[in-house]
């Protein structure tokens, strides 16, 4: 079944405020008219939110990173199947929290797995749906690092990537900007540093003429 709907994925490094952009954007798009449903990885479905406990408590930590990346896809092909792909083809406006890149940055990055090993695990996952815009939100590990902090001291526990060093929080930040200089068809980055308010003015803009793309062809379908 050809795909009708309309998928963005939101990338970055921790505290990089990838979640209320998330949520700004869909209540900016439902306001118009649009059906959006919002989604996160790991998880998204009944299947990858169990595999999402056991990631993220470092449960499968002591099984090694390779293990952690075939969890990973299994979760985001579950995600896949029984979410993104059903929403697509009904239509709607899919935002999600994460999707392959963070595979291809956290498992394949500093994780240190062979590219050809993670490449061949998300083309598996993903079974061809990709998304039609990645916005990958760029901040210093620092800035960041103080952002996920903040959370922590307010009561949200810390999972086991944000309490990792600085240096390696880094390397992904340089790992994202990479994917966004050899995908730039599909990429755009946002500068994360700045107030709130701009972030949100700089990803509407982003997204805009997607969204006219799409509601033209919207407009041609019998």
């Amino acid at each position: 079944m050809p795909q009708k709907g309309l998928f963005i994925s939101f990338e970055g490094g921790e505290g990089a405020g990838k979640s209320t952009q998330i949520r700004i954007l869909a209540e900016t798009l439902r306001s118009r008219g649009f059906e959006v449903v919002v989604t996160r990885e790991p998880g998204g479905s009944a299947g990858a939110e169990a595999i999402r406990h056991v990631l993220l408590s470092g449960a499968a930590e002591s099984f090694g990173v390779r293990m952690e990346a075939m969890l990973f896809a299994a979760a985001r092909n579950d995600h896949v199947e029984e979410v993104i792909r059903p929403a697509l083809e009904s239509g709607a406006v899919v935002l999600c929290d994460r999707f392959l890149d963070s595979s291809r940055v956290y498992q394949g990055t500093t994780g240190n797995l062979e590219p050809d090993f993670i490449e061949t695990l998300q083309r598996i996952a993903v079974d061809g749906t990709m998304p039609d815009l990645t916005l990958i939100f760029d901040i210093p590990a620092v800035d960041g690092l103080a952002r996920a902090r903040k959370r922590a001291d307010s009561g949200e526990a810390p999972d086991r990537f944000e309490k990792e060093e600085l240096e390696t929080h880094e390397k992904r930040r340089e790992a994202y900007l990479d994917i966004a200089l050899n995908e730039p068809r599909r990429c755009r980055i946002v500068d994360a540093k700045q107030p709130q308010d701009k972030v949100t003015e700089d990803v509407l803009s982003m997204v805009e003429p997607l969204l006219e793309r799409f509601k033209s062809l919207a407009d041609l379908t019998p």
